[in-house]
C-alpha cells in the first residue's frame, strides 16, 4: 500500500489542497481549490475533495497544523498554516 501526504494551505487567497507524490513534478500532483476564500475547509469538505482526488485517510490519520514564516528568520514576517495528513490511494496501489 502506498502512503502519501496530503496537504491543505492558502494559495492565491484560497485554500488549497493537493496530494505530495515522490518521483513527480509539484506540477502534476494532484489538487483541489475550494471555492470560498479564506475560510479553513471542513475536515468533511477536504475527505470530499480528497475522495475525488482518488485518495482516502489512513486508519487512524488526523490533520497536523503547523504554522511557518513566510520569510525564513523573520519575526515580522506574515504566518501561513499548512495542515498535513497521511493519506493512500482509494485502490491501495499507486496512483
Amino acid at each position: 500500500m502506498s502512503e502519501h501526504t496530503a496537504q491543505v494551505s492558502i494559495r492565491d487567497g484560497r485554500w488549497c489542497l493537493y496530494v505530495a507524490l515522490m518521483g513527480v513534478p509539484v506540477s502534476q500532483w494532484p489538487e483541489h481549490s475550494f471555492d470560498r476564500p479564506v475560510q479553513v475547509p471542513t475536515v468533511d469538505e477536504r475527505s470530499r475533495a480528497l475522495t475525488a482526488l482518488g485518495f482516502v485517510f489512513t486508519d487512524g490519520a488526523e490533520w497536523e497544523w503547523t504554522e511557518y514564516s513566510e520569510r525564513q528568520d523573520d519575526d515580522t514576517s506574515p504566518v501561513r498554516l499548512l495542515a498535513l495528513i497521511v493519506v493512500r490511494s482509494l485502490d491501495g496501489g499507486a496512483p
